[in-house]
């Protein structure tokens, strides 16, 4: 697997792991259409779906010391065409499943893969302006 492969990979396992730490239900991982797909799809226990792009970082591959939890920011990393498939995928779901309460969330993970650890910001309730 490519290194960021691996590090899209364990970003997302993190992810998850931290939705679950939080009282969420994981309802589907790396749910695919030939457009797009959205990385973890979770359930509060309201019933509310969450739909929730990662976005990983390595300290190692984004430059060192010098990316901070605080200063560098993956999340910045989605495109007006990134949101548009997120999107797409989205109501393919929604309209697949009959959900009717749901949002978007990035969850922002950066990895520190030598000292095994990691920091998770979770931006909730985003909107995709498409």
């Amino acid at each position: 697997m490519a290194k960021h492969n691996q590090i899209g990979a364990d970003g997302e396992k993190v992810a998850e792991e931290f939705l679950i730490r939080k009282g969420f239900n994981t309802i589907a991982r790396n749910f695919r259409r030939p457009y797009g797909e959205i990385d973890i799809i979770s359930r509060e226990t309201s019933g509310k779906y969450r739909f929730i792009e990662v976005k990983s970082v390595s300290w190692e591959t984004g430059g060192g010391s010098d990316v901070s939890h605080g200063t560098y920011k993956p999340e910045e990393n989605m495109h007006p065409m990134k949101a548009k498939r997120l999107m797409r995928v989205i109501q393919a779901y929604i309209a697949q499943y009959g959900v009717e309460d749901w949002q978007f969330d990035v969850v922002a993970v950066f990895l520190d893969q030598k000292n095994k650890r990691a920091k998770v910001r979770h931006l909730e309730n985003i909107i995709l302006e498409v």
